[in-house]
């Protein structure tokens, strides 16, 4: 298996060059550098994570499922990964390279119709919501970002006057951060900054396996619902 050597300068280049021009033609001039400079190395870290952290890696494809998309670009313009069944985030801890930089996170950014229901029965909670706001406070003081979709108002049965109408709001909540890295990361940066923001997300995901925890839906009855 490939050690993890870090990610270099090119990568950033190459990231903004598939940006412009997301062609077969483009990505087969490149696609040697990316098969070993970005897809071994992301499946390397991953790996490396794993050893740390527990857990079964998953690299998803670089092309992008175009069937049913209004946009006809082949490829995503990230290359990412999840490590499942860890116990820092049993649901999955993310991590992306793009142009933007490296990108770790963990939590649930788009909940299913059960999910939701349970999430916001914890968040009306007198102890669990309050406790929930403080995690993800505590979460943005040191430097992670909140993620996932909210609606423009409460939801049906709540009042928009509610203590934690903002977390009441959200369809998905995920965190994480971004690491800008236009000339590269070296291995050790980059193990140190996916570590330390998995960590620090990781009250956030205990809360939300605790109180919600996966769908168990049918994948075509696990639509989100306002």
């Amino acid at each position: 298996m490939t050690a993890f050597a870090g990610f270099g300068p090119g990568v950033h280049g190459f990231f903004a060059g598939l940006q412009i021009d997301n062609s077969r033609d483009y990505f087969e001039a490149h696609r040697a550098f990316f098969e070993d400079a970005i897809r071994d190395q992301m499946d390397a870290l991953l790996n490396e994570l794993g050893d740390t952290f527990g857990g079964e890696v998953k690299l998803f494809r670089q092309n992008r499922d175009i069937r049913f998309s209004a946009d006809k670009s082949p490829y995503k313009t990230n290359t990412y990964g999840v490590l499942r069944g860890s116990e820092l985030g049993p649901q999955g801890l993310y991590l992306s390279i793009s142009a933007r930089g490296l990108v770790a996170g963990s939590g649930y950014h788009a909940m299913a119709r059960d999910q939701l229901e349970r999430y916001r029965e914890a968040v009306d909670d007198e102890t669990a919501g309050p406790r929930l706001a403080a995690l993800a406070d505590a979460a943005q003081r040191t430097g992670l970002e909140l993620w996932g979709q909210s609606l423009a108002t409460a939801p049906r049965g709540y009042g928009i006057d509610h203590a934690h109408i903002e977390l009441l709001r959200r369809k998905g909540l995920a965190l994480g951060a971004t690491r800008p890295c236009p000339d590269g990361i070296a291995r050790d940066d980059a193990l140190t900054f996916v570590a330390d923001t998995w960590r620090a997300a990781a009250p956030v995901t205990t809360w939300l396996d605790a109180h919600v925890g996966p769908s168990t839906l049918e994948p075509d009855r696990g639509r989100r619902r306002r």
